[in-house]
């Protein structure tokens, strides 16, 4: 391996180690001992779930490609796995909210075990079913565990700004430590021990199956609005109606969409766009750089969520700046760097700029995930919660589906150009939702300064 991939791993693990050991008791909250088991119970959970799904990202192309299907076959899988999370996501959105968060976590477990048997089996039919199953399950992923931990945490009276903890911890653990974890065990399973493709997927549902039974046995259920006399349609129009009526929740949701669509698309052009002469490029162990660059981001972020300045709704802003200029690297090295026509070899200058560009967008993906969780936690009503969630994931899926149907049809500059406009424009949009919640801050203090009372007891504005 060139010596050029390690001294970027060692420099990111030196930060993250630095990040971490040099933590004081100014950047971290003090809590209480039922917190804190509170908050590991989850993240023991949360890791578990993300294990199951790591396990299966690097292995479902190679898998489906192992049962002889071409790239268009298998393009059209990944393309029904998003299109199954846009038509059922606000479904199972809304059905968590009624019927309750709990029992829509044991879900994921269920369905997500599921699709991964299907993977045993090389009829396309059956994988588009996996497929199908794999979109619900993602749904639910996104949106379930989430509103049961906010929910759970305000019903036991737990302090409000210790959500950002356990937001923190859940990323750097479940998005970071465990996606390197999982590659790197799913590596030993089926190169090691040549075990299959099918391997990883094994795994993931043993992993999957024993947070489905810590679930069982140690959550409580809870629950966004129980009412025996809404339907899921009145409860869709509700959420809709609660998006049209609050701006800051309509510039969150378009925000995230931005943002996770960007990301995803990422997913499918990093490869082609570090080897586009077919250079010999580590995946793997560019994979594990990728999610130590998320580990760093989440350590930045556990330490702006611990103190009052800046607030989550201005450093956003700069964060959404940066990772639009990361994104736009591709199109610079294109136009500066003179193309190279020699196949194979080593990665190029070109790619090595581009590399690094690519993990301060991943840092800027680990700071993302618990500030957005964060903002999610202050706007979004709790009665809906799960239901607007998904609502939010409907153009997040209509994008990536277009992108993945497009994505040979579109020179991977123009792409890459375009993630980053829609990185920009969630900047702007992320200013206005600041602007708006500095308004409506102001105008609550107002409202508390009128409530208050004279030396008397009399309230002044009586």
């Amino acid at each position: 391996m060139e010596p050029f991939y390690l001294v970027v791993f060692g420099s990111l693990a030196s930060l993250v180690a630095v990040l971490e050991l040099s933590k004081t008791s100014k950047d971290r909250f003090s809590t209480s001992s039922a917190f804190n088991s509170f908050k590991n119970n989850y993240l023991v959970v949360y890791s578990l779930m993300m294990a199951g799904d790591w396990l299966q990202g690097p292995y479902v192309y190679y898998l489906y490609s192992h049962y002889g299907f071409g790239k268009g076959e298998i393009g059209h899988l990944f393309i029904a796995g998003f299109g199954s999370s846009m038509l059922f996501g606000t479904v199972v959105g809304s059905l968590a909210d009624k019927r309750g968060r709990k029992r829509a976590c044991v879900t994921y477990c269920i369905t997500y075990i599921l699709s991964c048997i299907t993977k045993h089996s090389p009829q396309y039919k059956v994988l588009m079913l996996g497929r199908v199953l794999g979109g619900i399950a993602t749904s639910l992923l996104f949106s379930a565990f989430e509103s049961w931990l906010v929910a759970e945490h305000n019903k036991r009276g737990f302090d409000q700004q210790w959500l950002s903890i356990t937001f923190a911890k859940a990323i750097f653990l479940g998005n970071g430590l465990m996606a390197i974890l999982s590659g790197l065990f799913g590596n030993v399973l089926v190169d090691s021990l040549k075990l299959g493709p099918v391997a990883p997927f094994d795994a993931a549902s043993c992993f999957l199956a024993i947070g489905m039974i810590i679930i069982l046995s140690t959550w409580t259920e809870n629950y966004g609005d129980p009412s025996e006399n809404k339907d899921l349609l009145t409860q869709f129009k509700g959420a809709a109606a609660a998006i049209a009526a609050d701006e800051k929740i309509t510039l969150l949701g378009a925000i995230q969409s931005l943002f996770e669509g960007s990301m995803y698309t990422f997913v499918f052009l990093w490869t082609p766009a570090l080897s586009p002469n077919d250079e010999d490029i580590p995946h793997g162990f560019i994979f594990a750089t990728f999610m130590l660059s998320s580990m760093l981001g989440s350590s930045i972020a556990s330490r702006l969520l611990a103190h009052p300045t800046p607030r989550v709704e201005s450093y956003m802003q700069t964060v959404f700046m940066l990772s639009s200029m990361a994104l736009l690297l591709p199109v610079v090295t294109n136009l500066l760097v003179a193309p190279s026509n020699l196949k194979g070899g080593s990665i190029s200058f070109s790619g090595c700029i581009q590399l690094i560009g690519f993990c301060i967008f991943e840092a800027c993906v680990g700071i993302f995930w618990p500030s957005i969780m964060k903002m999610r936690s202050q706007y979004i009503p709790e009665e809906a919660r799960s239901t607007i969630m998904n609502f939010f994931r409907i153009p997040l899926n209509i994008f990536v589906c277009i992108a993945l149907y497009n994505v040979k049809a579109l020179p991977m500059t123009v792409m890459f150009g375009m993630c980053s406009a829609f990185l920009f424009v969630a900047s702007l949009l992320q200013r206005r939702l600041m602007v708006i919640a500095e308004i409506h801050k102001s105008r609550s203090q107002d409202w508390l300064n009128m409530e208050e009372v004279d030396p008397e007891g009399v309230p002044l504005n009586g």
